[in-house]
Formats: structure tokens, sequence, C-alpha cells
């Protein structure tokens, strides 16, 4: 695939992209003899990783550091899967915020359709 083609599939620009591959969020895109990248299945796996990943909150410094060990082989593993559980906890952390959140939109909506049959707005 091309990079316009994989910045309109995953809703990226192509500036994004090549930060992503720049600083180590994915690895080295394959390339055409030209130098031109050319996205193989391998290279689209790292991209959605890492569109998942940032669409979850997780900061780019662990995802580079994720690449990192990953590129070290089999020695990381047990590294590699503790970051992923220090991401887990993270997104965790966050939907618990915006499960309060929810819970206070959802009561505040609820007082407020009350209001519109009854005329009067309350906050029992």
């Amino acid at each position: 695939m091309t990079i316009k083609e994989v910045c309109e599939k995953y809703n990226l620009t192509p500036d994004t992209l090549r930060y992503y591959e720049r600083v180590g969020v994915i690895p080295e895109v394959t390339r055409t003899a030209g130098g031109i990248r050319d996205y193989q299945e391998e290279d689209i796996g790292w991209v959605e990783n890492a569109v998942c990943m940032r669409d979850a909150g997780v900061p780019v410094e662990m995802l580079i550091e994720y690449v990192r060990l990953f590129q070290l082989g089999d020695d990381t593993i047990e590294a590699r899967a503790n970051l992923l559980k220090e991401a887990r906890e993270q997104i965790l952390a966050a939907k618990k915020k915006y499960d309060v959140a929810l819970e206070k939109l959802n009561y505040k909506i609820g007082r407020y359709e009350i209001a519109q049959e009854t005329g009067k707005l309350t906050w029992e």
C-alpha cells in the first residue's frame, strides 16, 4: 500500500505516519528499490497497533519503548508484557474517569427530561 492509501484507511496525515516511523512508534516501513514506502502486511499491523493505542491514550513514549523491546527479541517478552499491563492500567483509569462523568451526565439529562414534563427543574 502507498502512504496515501494507508493514511486514508486509518484517517492519518502523511506527516503523522512519517513521524510515527521517524520516532519509532512503528518500525521502518518496507520500501521499494527507489526508496518509496510500500506498506506490507507486517507494516500495516504496526500502523494498526499504533492507531489503536494512540486512540486509547497510550503515550507515544510507551509505544516507542514497546517497539524497541520487540526489536530486541524474545528476551524482552516479560518487559513487553509489563509495558502492556501498564498501558492497560492507564486506559482503565481513564475509562473510570469517563464512566463517572457519563454517570453524572446521565443524571443531569434525566433531571432535565423530568423538568420538560413538569415545567420545574429540581436536583433531588
